[in-house]
């Protein structure tokens, strides 16, 4: 196997998505993205920055080489004697885990295609699921992914994993912070949110991150509320509108609060630094349709009652499941319709009626 030409491969496709999907993201969101690739590309810690004219010369070149590939196509990966399309993740990596390698490619938000390639730290089974953590990326897009669900197996990829929560902390709103200060005092009792002690105690933060993203995907894929192969229709159909925001929201709370999800096991175990955390990191439309989770949290800050905890998230888990059958019906019915339009303005109606959309975005 020419492991050069496989890495040379799999980071073609990952400039070429870049090249045509960075326009979804904001200036910001991109600059941010850039920022955590120009780190990997140079093997730094989340926490070290270069120069700004050395990251803007990068910066520079890395736009030069997307607009030369304006009219590319995805290339197959050489893998020994054959070529594999690159989705065909399933039989990639069956060629290359016996390698110590492991391929990730999917789509993520808005359907941005998504790969990456890296080395296998461990194999488990968890839950009757497989579960891989990876180590050393040798090939990744813009995508900072700390976890996901590939094949029906759960995926962590540490070295994002690590990125991901230091940026989590870097750019944490001011709603957020309450939450963190509570979370790094219980997990290293660090009194503030200072760099200095962040980058001492990250090991254990990203211990403890990792076990929740783990659990988070575990319970997505037990989850049985959400139809798996409607949700994915729903993204498809509805990719980079206020539907897809909706229904990603859903899927995600249903498994952090679901009878395998990291907020049971918070409150059965008394995890307050991953409860903490959790809150702390929360962020879209979640806060907004589940308001009874912060609540609920103020309150224990106060009180230390466990109790509040377990009683929101069972609030919670069904609210979120009583929306998911609610926009289901409305799929199957614009289904039946076959009018997309119809689907996506009575889900919109959805958001409105909740607050969450205002009537001049739609």
């Amino acid at each position: 196997m020419d492991f050069e030409r496989l890495i040379r491969q799999v980071r073609y496709n990952c400039d070429l998505s870049d090249a045509r999907h960075a326009g979804l993201y904001s200036v910001c969101g991109l600059a941010l993205r850039l920022r955590d690739l120009y780190k990997w590309d140079h093997r730094l810690p989340p926490w070290e920055e270069h120069e700004a004219p050395a990251v803007l010369d990068w910066i520079g070149r890395r736009e030069e080489l997307w607009e030369s590939l304006a009219e590319a196509e995805f290339q197959p990966l050489t893998i020994g004697d054959r070529e594999f399309e690159p989705f065909d993740s399933q039989a990639i990596n069956a060629r290359l885990t016996p390698q110590g390698l492991f391929y990730g490619a999917g789509y993520a938000h808005s359907l941005k295609p998504t790969f990456f390639l890296a080395r296998i730290e461990e194999r488990r089974t968890l839950h009757g699921r497989t579960v891989w953590r990876l180590g050393e990326e040798l090939a990744r897009d813009l995508l900072t992914l700390p976890a996901f669900v590939q094949d029906d197996q759960v995926v962590l990829r540490t070295e994002a994993a690590r990125m991901f929560v230091w940026d989590e902390i870097a750019y944490i709103p001011n709603s957020g912070r309450p939450a963190l200060a509570f979370a790094l005092k219980a997990c290293c009792n660090l009194p503030d949110a200072h760099a200095d002690g962040i980058r001492r105690h990250l090991d254990r933060i990203l211990e403890l991150q990792q076990d929740t993203y783990i659990q988070h995907e575990l319970s997505e894929l037990a989850d049985q509320v959400f139809d798996r192969a409607t949700w994915r229709r729903m993204l498809s159909d509805f990719a980079h509108t206020p539907v897809e925001l909706l229904a990603r929201a859903l899927k995600d709370m249903l498994a952090d609060s679901g009878p395998l999800g990291p907020l049971r096991r918070f409150a059965a175990e008394r995890d307050a630094a991953g409860l903490g955390f959790y809150m702390a990191f929360g962020g879209g439309l979640a806060p907004h349709l589940f308001c009874e989770l912060k609540t609920a949290f103020n309150a224990f800050l106060q009180s230390g009652d466990w109790a509040e905890i377990g009683r929101a998230t069972a609030a919670v888990y069904d609210k979120a499941a009583v929306y998911a059958r609610e926009i289901m019906a409305i799929y199957a019915e614009g289904t039946v319709k076959q009018d997309p339009a119809w689907t996506r303005e009575a889900i919109e109606a959805t958001l409105h009626a909740r607050g969450i959309l205002k009537k001049e975005n739609n």
